[in-house]
């Protein structure tokens, strides 16, 4: 038997948390019954490379560093990031898109700053299930409430 691969296992963790209406697929071409898909392999890249780190903490530091985070897995992936320690930074890179798709970054604001992650799925209610950095100390992939999300970007080169 086939061992389940590093994606299936976080699919079947996530199902397993009570997320078994979301769309874990990253799909990158044909629409997927109006979930949001990516717009190419360089989103699904970004996705795979965030998820590599899942519950560590590649980035050294011990606070604010969902934006290093990101400007890491951009830069691991070929793409240029924003080269800045705030997570705001973010909403002013790549290209504005209305809504979550796979693959963009979500800039979100919370009390004293703001948080970024790139989107790697939909939950069934419409949220967006996002890889973040510095979540609990650590990278981790949770849906986020769509009303703390103030920016969407695709990451361009």
């Amino acid at each position: 038997m086939a061992r389940a691969s590093r994606w299936e296992r976080g699919v079947a963790q996530m199902q397993a948390s009570g997320f078994a209406g979301a769309n874990a697929s990253i799909a990158t071409s044909s629409a997927s019954g109006g979930m949001a898909t990516s717009s190419g392999s360089g989103s699904s890249n970004v996705v795979a490379e965030a998820r590599r780190y899942l519950g560590g903490n590649p980035t050294g530091r011990g606070r604010l560093w969902c934006a290093r985070f990101m400007n890491m897995v951009l830069e691991r992936t070929g793409l240029h990031g924003t080269g800045s320690d705030l997570a705001r930074s973010f909403a002013s890179y790549g290209q504005r898109v209305s809504g979550p798709q796979i693959g963009a970054i979500a800039v979100m604001g919370r009390r004293g700053g703001g948080h970024v992650g790139v989107v790697s799925g939909i939950d069934a209610g419409g949220n967006p299930i996002v890889v973040s950095g510095n979540n609990g100390n650590r990278v981790r992939e949770t849906p986020v409430s769509r009303g703390r999300i103030f920016a969407y970007v695709m990451p361009t080169n």
